[in-house]
């Protein structure tokens, strides 16, 4: 028991250490994982034959993953998407796997052989790309939609593949493991083995119908008797039940454990229990795909790996090679353009968890030479492993790329001079575009972004395409003319050097600038800015009005303590400046600084719960309405508190 403990607690160890490292470099968390399990297993050797067993039991975290993806589709929403499922799934694992078989065979592999290689090789790893995508926020995009079609045909695709591979056993190994006895072990929990094809397939119909209809109509009964016991730890153990039987369910029946999840989530998609569920299985499904990450790291076999460097180096390039060749191709065919093109290739390009799922079987029915699947592992591993440095390509190399060309737009003619220059016109900027120019004040606006200036001019707002951070830009909008600009970006650092040059340069301007938080206000002000405000202080402030309001407290209060919030916070920002500015440390939050924003959110606290009659004076800029004034009126009369 105890080694179990020493083992769990080495896991726990190199992941706790790696990933917030990998995450802090930008590296992602699935690369952590991989890199602990590298460092526990063939560099220090820390843990040993038990990662395989390991292994087996982590891959239920690919099971609960697909789950929790079933529970964000209805079935309306997976019916949508059957045209990328089938055409972009199904183009891609044939051509794939036709290329790969087609280079097995001339290599000198047998045919039987070479099509298992180029199904194993033909599929992708669901875990980590669904993970990558998800903390890259990019699953809702374009690439990331087709990937996530591709990789549930190929899930669902694993299915026949087991029922195929038996048929492609090689005569030699079949006498050879015979002679010792038999091979390793099948599942003896399979009630399909020795079926007929035609009862093999009732079986299938049979098990999928189940796991809808009762999904649909045993489940809610079942959840709501469960909910109304207010235990959340037997919610839980419902949730884990439900998964749990699924996978068993699929493997009694030969199916894969993952597409059953995936069905039944995609089944309780519409239940009033789904958010509870997946708060349940999250913290599972995270814990158990990290320990499937480490597995894979650890389980990289650098024994075999340096007697066949060049072999295994040449033959896992060579898959990532052509199975992005394939997807590039593909996304050229279904016209996915862009960022998402190359999203789509690069994320793919690897081969998966479910390939050693395969390779396994593989030898359990004398399909391929042992000789051969330490090899496969290896590739499978490395290239999964390489997976992740893939996606921070996409992010360091392709996507500027594309944000450089979209900026290639050559600079608009500014034909036009103003009173006042502001630079950005989102929806920041807009807000002060059009105040001024209700007041008659001539602007000249400049915005990096070519779709904003394009959707400005739609709709009657005049704005040039231009970069306000550089000088002969702002020259050219006349800003050596100009009393005032406003800076509206959104980058904190351009900003800053937008606001130090102006105001260097022309220090006769008035430099209103947009601030992210206190400390960039305070930055700005130190560089010069004669204004900064806050972008959510005022929107913060009348929301938390409005919040009182709705509460029903009176709207002199409300008022009231607007003021009082407002009147305090412009008191006390001077001296909290100056603590800030002065702060030698370089930090700018030293114990003096954190001592006054301390008072002055005593401060802030007083005036709010101040007594309302002693206001009353000091309230010269709003007028309360007369006592009685909300009783008076009639119920279809009260003012409607939906902003407009």
């Amino acid at each position: 028991m105890t080694g179990y403990f020493l083992y769990a607690f080495v896991y726990l160890v190199a992941a706790v250490i790696a990933v917030p490292i990998a995450k802090r470099l930008g590296l992602g968390s699935v690369l952590g994982y991989l890199i602990a399990g590298l460092v526990i297993g063939p560099i220090f050797g820390l843990v040993g034959d038990e990662t395989v067993a390991i292994q087996h039991f982590a891959e239920f975290g690919v099971v609960m993953m697909l789950f929790l993806v079933g529970l964000e589709l209805e079935p309306r929403s997976l019916w949508a998407m059957k045209s990328k499922l089938l055409g972009l799934g199904g183009l891609q694992l044939t051509l794939t796997t036709a290329l790969i078989t087609a280079t097995a065979l001339a290599l000198g592999q047998p045919f039987g052989i070479s099509l298992t290689i180029g199904l194993i090789f033909a599929l992708s790893s669901t875990a980590i790309v669904l993970q990558t995508l998800q903390e890259k926020g990019l699953q809702k995009s374009e690439g990331g939609k087709s990937a996530f079609s591709a990789l549930l045909f190929q899930d669902i695709a694993v299915i026949p593949m087991l029922a195929l591979i038996p048929l492609l056993a090689i005569p030699e190994l079949v006498a050879a493991g015979g002679e010792q006895g038999g091979g390793e072990a099948h599942d003896s929990f399979n009630l399909v083995d020795g079926l007929a094809p035609w009862a093999y397939g009732l079986v299938i119909i049979s098990s999928v119908a189940f796991l809808t209809i009762g999904g649909h109509y045993l489940s809610r009964p079942l959840f709501k008797f469960v909910a109304a016991s207010g235990l959340r730890e037997i919610f839980t153990a419902t949730a884990l039940m439900l998964i749990i039987g699924i996978a068993a369910l699929m493997g009694l029946v030969g199916l894969s454990p993952a597409l059953g999840a995936f069905l039944a989530g995609v089944v309780l998609a519409n239940s009033e229990f789904r958010h509870e569920l997946e708060a349940n299985i999250e913290p599972f499904k995270g814990l158990l795909l990290g320990l499937f990450f480490i597995t894979v790291g650890a389980g990289i076999n650098f024994s075999v790996l340096s007697e066949n460097p060049m072999l295994i180096a040449g033959l896992t390039l060579a898959v990532m090679l052509t199975k992005a060749a394939v997807l590039f191709l593909i996304a050229l065919i279904f016209k996915i353009k862009g960022t998402n093109k190359w999203l789509f290739t690069l994320s793919l390009a690897q081969a998966g968890e479910f390939g050693f799922v395969l390779l396994s079987f593989a030898s359990q029915n004398y399909v391929l030479p042992k000789d051969i699947i330490s090899l496969l592992s290896l590739v499978v591993a490395i290239s999964m492993f390489l997976t992740p440095g893939l996606f921070i390509l996409f992010d360091k190399a392709i996507i500027p790329r594309y944000r450089n060309k979209k900026s290639k737009r050559d600079q608009d003619t500014i034909d036009e001079k103003g009173t006042e220059v502001i630079a950005g016109i989102g929806r920041f900027g807009q807000i002060i575009n059009r105040l001024l120019m209700a007041n008659d004040v001539e602007t000249v606006v400049l915005d990096i972004r070519s779709e904003q200036i394009d959707l400005m001019s739609r709709v009657g707002t005049k704005s040039y395409f231009g970069d306000a951070s550089k000088p002969d830009i702002l020259h050219t909008a006349g800003i050596h003319e100009a009393s005032l600009m406003v800076i509206a970006i959104d980058n904190r650092e351009t900003a800053a050097k937008m606001v130090k040059y102006a105001k260097h340069a022309y220090p006769n301007i008035m430099v209103l600038a947009r601030a992210f938080d206190r400390g960039h206000g305070y930055r700005l002000r130190q560089l010069g800015a004669d204004y900064v405000v806050s972008e959510t202080y005022h929107s913060a402030l009348e929301m938390g009005a409005e919040a009182l309001r709705s509460l029903n407290v009176h709207p002199f209060q409300v008022e009231r303590q607007k003021m009082a919030y407002k009147n305090i916070e412009s008191q006390q920002n001077d001296v909290l400046y100056h603590a800030w500015a002065d702060d030698s440390s370089g930090e700018r939050v030293d114990n003096n600084y954190l001592k006054l924003f301390i008072e002055l959110e005593a401060l802030i606290e007083n005036a709010l719960k101040a007594d309302l009659h002693d206001k009353h004076s000091k309230m010269r800029g709003w007028t309360p309405p007369p006592k009685g004034y909300a009783e008076e009126l009639q119920p279809d009369e009260k003012p409607n508190n939906t902003k407009r």
